[in-house]
């Protein structure tokens, strides 16, 4: 992996209280003085790696800051997570995995951040850190995945939603993707040999990327099963269909990719979810789909966002849609000191390796103006 990341981005690891051994990567243009500079902590998603932000760190750290960008909890060489399905899953909801981060600033005795970004499932860890911790993390952009806020305290989290019952309904019967990551099938269904593994990520990475031509979102209205049905089928699944089933069809036939995830880059992924297996990721999504993994975050029931905010997505994402409401929920109700949504040409849900060029240039646009 190191070959392949800019000279100034270092490779690091260290224990925190939180019980992991966290792998983050390090940008700064001047270690003796990097105590003294801005610091940008930044989230990956699913399923990524701490590598999905290479072409963002060198870029930030030339303007002048101190870059990093661990791998999350059950990812990559961080290591500490369960990884099987029978495991307690509790260790992955939204509470603990902002603790992990806030134990990794403990370790290397930084005590605050000054901008906090987070993509996809990191989108909701870094809204959750920055709600309840406004006095670490000085301000937060959240892209591709809108920040949904802390659930209600009236919210009885213990109903199933009805949405799930609906889709089965549909002709032909559809699941959420959400959905199925929780069941003990899908890891197994992933998990597979090296070479069909890598062809299986490059479907999935084309797939949700600006290169599939098919990838045209628009605002979907409310949260019914017949307007969720009008997503792509990696996010709205064929009922009798897996996740491998449904985008390998999708295997690119050019090789667009290679300006922005080539096959050696890929591999990154392939070998790091070859190692690891998708379980340990795949409890992410468990914990947000159960019914009171979260609950503990009700204290929080209708705080918002104090610190300045914005939102980066790709225009070809359907990620900004996928729940209806929920970026117009962000904007006008949970965050108070909101600055923008800012939507990036030529890229999809990958948007920080797709065009990193106009995604730095949002940032540094937002931390010089919020």
């Amino acid at each position: 992996m190191l070959h392949l990341l800019d000279p100034i981005i270092k490779s690091y690891h260290i224990d925190v209280s939180n019980g992991l051994n966290i792998h983050y990567l390090e940008a700064t243009k001047n270690d003796v003085n990097k105590n003294n500079q801005p610091i940008i902590l930044l989230l990956h998603g699913f399923p990524e790696l701490s590598f999905s932000w290479r072409n963002l760190m060198p870029e930030l750290a030339k303007e002048g800051f101190r870059v990093i960008a661990p791998d999350m909890r059950g990812y990559g060489l961080t290591t500490g997570g369960g990884k099987k399905y029978n495991n307690d899953i509790s260790e992955y909801r939204l509470l603990n995995l902002s603790t992990d981060i806030i134990a990794l600033l403990s370790a290397l005795n930084i005590d605050h951040i000054d901008l906090l970004v987070g993509h996809d499932a990191g989108s909701s860890v870094a809204g959750i850190s920055a709600l309840i911790r406004p006095d670490i993390f000085k301000s937060v952009v959240m892209m591709s995945a809108p920040y949904a806020g802390a659930p209600h305290i009236d919210t009885n989290l213990l109903i199933e939603d009805p949405i799930h019952k609906d889709l089965e309904k549909l002709n032909p019967p559809r699941k959420h993707y959400q959905s199925y990551y929780s069941t003990p099938e899908a890891n197994k269904d992933m998990h597979l040999e090296k070479d069909k593994l890598h062809r299986f990520l490059r479907s999935y990475y084309h797939m949700k990327s600006a290169d599939w031509e098919e990838n045209k979102p628009y605002e979907l209205g409310s949260w019914t099963a017949s307007n969720l049905a009008k997503m792509p089928e990696y996010y709205i699944m064929q009922l009798d269909q897996n996740m491998v089933e449904a985008v390998m069809p999708h295997f690119p036939k050019d090789k667009k990719y290679e300006n922005w995830l080539n096959d050696e880059e890929l591999e990154v992924y392939s070998n790091s979810f070859f190692i690891n297996t998708f379980q340990p990721a795949l409890n992410w999504y468990r914990c947000m789909t159960s019914f009171d993994k979260n609950s503990d975050l009700k204290i929080f029931s209708n705080k918002k966002i104090e610190v300045p905010s914005c939102f980066i997505a790709g225009e070809k994402d359907w990620g900004i849609f996928q729940k209806p409401g929920a970026l117009e929920k962000m904007e006008n109700i949970l965050c108070s000191h909101y600055c923008g949504r800012h939507i990036i040409k030529n890229a999809g849900h990958w948007v920080q390796q797709e065009n990193p060029i106009d995604v730095i240039e949002t940032l540094l646009d937002f931390y010089k103006n919020k």
